[in-house]
């Protein structure tokens, strides 16, 4: 099992290049060919391997299970869907 492009609306999913600047697929799984299905199949979509974002098991998808409710603030706020999780740091 893999979790991922549960973070963002599905207009992102499938082509990430329509938000402007870095953003990341947030993804957690425990198998690591499961995981490497997955980022051939987000590659196709157009998300980059710099966008990649392994959080790791499965047991971290309760993080990004529990970001539905900001997300919907978010939107809120927005009034669009069109947004994703940027990670930085130094």
């Amino acid at each position: 099992v893999v979790k991922a492009f549960n973070t963002m609306a599905n207009p992102i999913m499938t082509a990430p290049n329509k938000l402007a600047g870095e953003h990341q697929l947030l993804v957690c799984g425990n198998d690591s060919d499961a995981k490497a299905v997955v980022k051939e199949i987000a590659l196709s979509f157009g998300w980059q391997e710099n966008q990649w974002f392994d959080l790791g098991g499965i047991e971290q998808a309760r993080g990004t299970e529990m970001y539905l409710a900001l997300w919907v603030r978010l939107y809120g706020k927005l009034q669009t869907p069109m947004f994703n999780i940027a990670v930085t740091r130094e």
